[in-house]
């Protein structure tokens, strides 16, 4: 099964899959539109398809909003521990459960991305869209958003920013981290608080994200965690899009990528238009982070 065809199945109300087909399967986006409207979560394995992060919340995602489900996670979880067992290496995974309560599994091979994007930082530009129910990840937002994911692939950008009312709250596909320092931007707080200072009175970065008005996503979740547990101080705050420079550090964090460093927003460039080090050591604490901590797919392997 390693190769770079995306693999689909229905599970059936007896627990047992059913391989699916569609007449376009060029993409796990595109898989989806095409199946009923419902609920989705994206993510890759680690321990060569025996492990996911966050794998409990991650299904909890899929099964709140729908109240009467063909299949029970105990089951959702045997199928997908069972499926994975072909694979060699590790697997990008979707799961998708629509309105009706049916589930499908989408697999294909994991494509890491190439060091240059870790080490030399991505762009990414600024878009008035926004999530019609930001806490619910609907499959119906895959088909909104068509037009700014070609919009962004044609021009080479790496990741749309939604924009509401002026501050930028998450990616299309990610969610949204920025890092200030203080005491160099005068005039800019925006928690209305003062500047925290460390023992010897230097203003320290700190890392502000949304809390608002996105999706909580798995990703943002571990990485508030590690960089509380590295001592740096996590805010609730958007960023306005008019106060980009302010921006010390960016980076957008997702299941299948990590931590992936921004380098410019729009044409503002980040920083020193280089990833920082509060995003280099976020990366690296994340990634040992997530190989000891990844949660076992199924109890019984």
């Amino acid at each position: 099964m390693q190769n770079n065809i995306i693999h689909v199945w229905a599970i059936l109300l007896d627990g047992q899959c059913c391989k699916v087909a569609s007449p376009d399967q060029s993409s796990l986006d595109a898989i989806t539109r095409q199946l009923p409207d419902g609920f989705y979560s994206t993510f890759r394995t680690y321990g060569k398809g025996t492990r996911v992060i966050g794998l409990k919340a991650h299904l909890r995602r899929l099964y709140e909003p729908v109240p009467t489900r063909d299949v029970e996670e105990n089951d959702l979880r045997m199928q997908l521990s069972f499926l994975l067992k072909d694979y060699i290496h590790e697997a990008r995974v979707r799961v998708v459960m629509t309105k009706q309560g049916q589930v499908y599994i989408m697999l294909e091979p994991l494509k890491l991305l190439p060091r240059d994007v870790y080490e030399k930082g991505v762009r990414v530009e600024t878009t008035d869209m926004a999530r019609n129910a930001p806490r619910l990840k609907s499959t119906a937002f895959i088909t909104a958003s068509n037009d700014e994911r070609i919009h962004i692939a044609q021009k080479d950008v790496f990741e749309a920013l939604l924009v509401k009312n002026g501050r930028i709250l998450e990616g299309m596909t990610s969610n949204f981290f920025y890092a200030i320092r203080p005491s160099t931007a005068p005039g800019f707080d925006p928690v209305g608080r003062a500047p925290s200072y460390s023992t010897n009175g230097s203003a320290q970065d700190e890392l502000y994200t949304a809390q608002r008005d996105i999706l909580l996503g798995v990703t943002r979740r571990t990485v508030i965690r590690v960089a509380r547990g590295m001592g740096l101080e996590v805010k609730y705050q958007p960023l306005k899009r008019d106060q980009l420079k302010v921006a010390r550090e960016a980076f957008i964090t997702s299941s299948s990528r990590g931590v992936v460093p921004v380098i410019q927003i729009d044409d503002v460039i980040v920083g020193q238009g280089r990833p920082g080090q509060v995003t280099k050591q976020l990366s690296v604490a994340y990634d040992a982070y997530v190989l000891a901590k990844a949660e076992i797919i199924c109890k019984s392997d």
